[in-house]
């Protein structure tokens, strides 16, 4: 089997009787004038000026705020979806504890007494209210941080979080239970 080289002459000769005579097309436009322009990142600025449009409104999501103020929690192996529809305040919540008012030693027990009920008749979101301090001494809330470390302490909390403003705000924590 012999390689081919190319059209034979007679191949030449019957493609140049059928496309006839030819002559070169004179033109100023040089097909190829240099180097390619750099693509234009288009979507990258349309994604900035979206991020950029974005903190100039004045939309936004309180829970995604923080202040430090906060109480904030979650038992590892939870999803983070579970604690975001939490502080947006998603879950309906079945009761709520107010604390005001109360020595640590009460607020405990009431705290414990509390959870222990729901968790039993399958209360799955709990509100508690904590307060947020403003009538104790110069040393800040008394018992906001104690229901910090109370709840933490706690295994039928999977998570808590503070409250949206009109449900207390960071005077108040919602409270995720595990199912029964």
């Amino acid at each position: 089997m012999s390689k081919s080289r190319g059209p034979s002459d007679a191949d030449i000769e019957l493609f140049r009787s059928a496309v006839g005579k030819v002559r070169p097309i004179k033109s100023a436009q040089r097909l190829h004038t240099g180097p390619r322009a750099k693509p234009v990142p288009r979507q990258l600025a349309e994604d900035e000026r979206a991020v950029v449009q974005e903190l100039l409104s004045h939309d936004y999501d309180e829970a995604a705020l923080e202040t430090g103020e906060e109480l904030l929690f979650q038992r590892p192996g939870l999803r983070k979806t579970v604690l975001r529809n939490l502080r947006r305040g998603q879950y309906v919540v079945a009761d709520e504890l107010d604390l005001h008012g109360m020595t640590a030693e009460e607020a405990r027990d009431a705290l414990g007494k509390f959870i222990k009920h729901a968790s039993a008749h399958g209360n799955r979101c709990i509100r508690v209210v904590h307060g947020k301090g403003r009538r104790s001494s110069n040393q800040g809330p008394v018992l906001k941080p104690l229901v910090n470390r109370w709840l933490r302490l706690r295994d039928e909390v999977l998570a808590f979080c503070s409250a949206r403003t009109v449900d207390g705000g960071t005077g108040a924590v919602y409270v995720l239970l595990r199912k029964r």
